[in-house]
């Protein structure tokens, strides 16, 4: 059984950088593609970023391309998110979620860590 704990969420004026982290468990990490959704309050879970399970390859959503990246540390364990120039409409709760090699969906997701960008 996988198990994911995402840390870094805090109150953050608009400008701002935070890092968020998840650290993963249960599995062979390094097999295993991770993503970052967030969800706002009253709105929907919305995709933000993914890399592959090699970390070969990353997207984004065109909300934060050019200020957010996506990392994943196989000796840690662990798949950062780097929010950089965070603006209020960035405030939600952050989730991280992880599909087993290119499967399309994700099986596993963690509780989230919320992230509230003053202006």
């Amino acid at each position: 059984q996988v198990q994911l704990v995402e840390s870094g969420g805090t109150l953050v004026q608009a400008g701002g950088s935070l890092r968020l982290s998840c650290a993963f468990s249960g599995r062979t990490f390094r097999r295993y593609a991770m993503g970052w959704f967030r969800q706002a309050s009253g709105k929907e879970r919305e995709f933000v970023a993914d890399i592959t399970w090699s970390g070969g390859d990353t997207s984004y959503a065109d909300s934060v391309k050019g200020r957010f990246t996506i990392s994943k540390d196989n000796a840690k364990n662990t798949v950062y998110l780097q929010m950089n120039s965070l603006k209020p409409e960035d405030t939600a709760v952050y989730y991280c979620a992880c599909a087993f090699g290119t499967r399309p969906s994700y099986e596993y997701w963690g509780q989230g860590t919320q992230v509230t960008v003053s202006p």
